[in-house]
């Protein structure tokens, strides 16, 4: 089961079988980028509409 690698009280945390290659810490840092821009995709448009412009009202 994958989790995140900063919960540490995660039940399937453990100590790393082998130490991560450079070429491994690359390829999972992507993925985990690709993931944040995924998930940032599909929230904007909920998270921050746009409001219609409508112009103040002119002082008397």
């Amino acid at each position: 089961m994958n989790h995140d690698r900063q919960d540490v009280k995660h039940p399937d945390h453990s100590q790393p079988k082998h130490p991560e290659s450079e070429h491994e810490k690359k390829a999972r840092k992507e993925h985990a980028d690709e993931n944040q821009d995924h998930a940032l995709e599909e929230t904007f448009p909920a998270s921050d509409p746009v409001s219609p412009f409508v112009p103040a009202k002119a002082p008397k």
